[in-house]
């Protein structure tokens, strides 16, 4: 039986994207193939756990919703997983990184591309973009998505917090296909 690599299981609300304020099981997988300079999650190895134990720690929690993240999820997640998750009654969204395929079934996919990866993916539910200033309409351009997020970068400078959130805004501003996400999650001070 097949082991997936977990750092962690807990239950929130969603604090991103279309989902936002929706109560969620997180399963958050070890490993990413990208070394992103900003990122902040905690992606190390915890456990090793298979489909059943998975569902077992994601049974108390009441909400149907679960989130695969990571890391990068899609490097582990496939269709027994997938498949187990709605045989429990799961609505399945995942958040990727695009440079990966993923296993058919999944009910929502938010593509956040990074500079660091090449995307294979052209179709998302959502397109969620951290900004660094990059040209993000490349995205836009190459990914079909009914919505298109930018988020701002938070990250740690000279032992300071520095956000580009102004930036953000007058980017959404100037190019109104674009909305704001923030990660609400983090001002709420929740997981």
């Amino acid at each position: 039986m097949r082991r997936y690599r977990i750092n962690e299981i807990f239950y929130s609300l969603q604090g991103e994207g279309a989902h936002t304020g929706r109560p969620a099981a997180f399963v958050r997988f070890s490993g990413c193939n990208l070394h992103c300079p900003f990122c902040d999650t905690d992606f190390r190895l915890r456990a090793t756990l298979t489909a059943d134990e998975i569902l077992r720690q994601l049974q108390p929690h009441p909400a149907r919703f679960v989130v695969l993240t990571g890391g990068e999820p899609a490097l582990q997640a496939d269709g027994a997983l997938v498949d187990a998750l709605h045989r429990a009654g799961y609505t399945i969204a995942i958040e990727t990184n695009g440079t990966r395929p993923l296993p058919d079934g999944i009910d929502w996919v938010t593509l956040s591309p990074k500079e660091e990866g090449e995307v294979v993916l052209t179709r998302a539910d959502e397109l969620k973009v951290v900004y660094v200033g990059q040209d993000v309409e490349r995205y836009a351009d190459a990914i079909h998505a009914p919505v298109y997020y930018l988020q701002p970068c938070a990250r740690e400078e000279n032992g300071l917090a520095v956000d580009n959130r102004e930036a953000v805004v007058d980017y959404c501003l100037h190019h109104p296909r674009w909305r704001l996400s923030l990660q609400t999650h983090k001002i709420l001070h929740i997981r």
